[in-house]
């Protein structure tokens, strides 16, 4: 079965705790502090592989996870960092957040990687706190938590070439003529069930990559039959082969119908360079119209050839000509290699909001304040002082007075939940 779409939930590690330690050491006094910092938790990183063709994986496995960090050590020992989550996917899959459907990233080029969601940064051991009025500090920090995010996986298969046709059109047994895939074949009323690939030798050294698109209908732009779930692999295609049965009712009605649906999903589908072949050319009915129906589809401003996929009439010059239209046709968008991939707009960390939930409760969030209490250690003096010190410099402690905030309320920030004093 093809699968061109998944959801998935993935999460990149823990940054690991900073250690709070003292040297210990027999004739040596005051060795002061010498905990050692947390590892960098892994990273969930996607890897555009050209030797996959569909999702299939990730319908197995919904959940991924990278590696925490490992926390600090005594001596300032620095913790090992995590190892990173590597996930491979097919050329031309789209990610998006499943929530909001943003597109993080677009991997086109065969070993693209992004960093989608980074590792937590380690915490800081106690030895980067002492100075000369604090020498022995009892403050460090825990690991910065990873990030966790529902992401929507859509694949758009990548061709030179897309073949597309009513259903029964004969294109599962022209891509078998042309390549080496052997997609399912058989007079059947219906259309095949998946998109297949094939590579066609042109010549000694030219090849070119060709897609077989399932049938269309009347109705596919708006979801009739299996239209959404194959429009969108004709998109990444560089020029077209619309294939005519032969033995259709209506040919011409036939090829019609295709192009209003493509420029009803896609306006720019319906511009795409287009080789009109009417299939099935072995047969005599057939061979009778063919020059009736040339003249209308050449009127209409289509190239247009004849073949027989089953004999190979015609099929070997058919392959040429779409290859110089594939070579004359503009490349499906501009190179960005040298650009920078960004992955998601920038948050702004700073910002945080207030709310009240209940008469003595109130809820702070924000980016920057929620690492800030998630990285602290609350069972230490010394840190909950430096804890204070960022409340006041972040300004959450002027905005809590400001809002109304009373001794005694509770005041959540993050998962800690703190009771407001003088």
């Amino acid at each position: 079965m093809f699968f061109d779409e998944a959801k998935i939930l993935v999460r990149s590690g823990n940054g690991g705790n900073g250690m709070i330690s003292f040297r210990r050491e027999k004739f040596v006094r005051q060795g002061g502090p010498d905990g050692g910092d947390g590892g960098r938790g892994g990273n969930v990183i996607f890897i555009a592989s050209p030797h996959l063709n569909s999702l299939a994986k990730f319908q197995r496995n919904k959940h991924y996870r990278a590696g925490n960090g490992v926390h600090g050590a005594k001596q300032r020992m620095t913790g090992a960092n995590g190892e990173d989550l590597r996930l491979e996917v097919p050329l031309g899959t789209i990610i998006r957040n499943a929530e909001t459907g943003d597109v993080l990233a677009d991997l086109t080029e065969p070993e693209q990687e992004v960093i989608l969601l980074a590792g937590g940064r380690g915490g800081r051991g106690n030895q980067h706190f002492a100075n000369s009025r604090q020498q022995a500090p009892r403050v460090g920090e825990r690991g910065e938590p990873g990030e966790e995010m529902w992401l929507a996986l859509e694949l758009k298969l990548i061709a030179d070439v897309g073949i597309i046709g009513v259903p029964n059109a004969g294109k599962s047994t022209l891509l078998s003529a042309l390549s080496s895939a052997r997609p399912k074949i058989g007079d059947y009323p219906f259309t095949t069930l998946q998109p297949s690939l094939g590579v066609a030798t042109v010549d000694e050294y030219e090849t070119i990559v060709l897609a077989d698109i399932p049938g269309l209908i009347e109705g596919a732009a708006d979801g009739v039959g299996l239209g959404h779930d194959f429009l969108r692999h004709i998109e990444r295609t560089r020029v077209l082969i619309h294939l005519l049965d032969g033995m259709s009712a209506d040919p011409l009605g036939d090829f019609a119908t295709i192009n209003e649906e493509l420029a009803l999903y896609n306006p720019e589908l319906a511009t795409k360079p287009q080789l009109v072949v009417l299939n099935k050319i072995d047969l005599p009915d057939v061979k009778e119209m063919e020059s009736s129906i040339r003249a209308k589809i050449v009127k209409a401003g289509y190239p247009f050839m004849s073949i027989s996929a089953v004999t190979g009439t015609g099929v070997r010059e058919m392959l040429y000509e779409i290859k110089h239209m594939a070579d004359a046709a503009p490349p499906m968008r501009p190179s960005t290699a040298d650009e920078p991939i960004i992955i998601r707009p920038p948050v702004e960390e700073k910002a945080f909001t207030i709310k009240r939930e209940d008469g003595n409760v109130w809820r702070v969030r924000g980016k920057e304040i929620e690492r800030i209490v998630a990285m602290t250690y609350f069972e230490y003096d010394d840190s909950l002082l430096r804890f204070q010190n960022a409340l006041e410099r972040t300004g959450v402690t002027a905005a809590l007075n400001e809002a109304g905030v009373k001794v005694g309320d509770t005041v959540y920030i993050g998962d800690q939940e703190l009771e407001w004093g003088e």
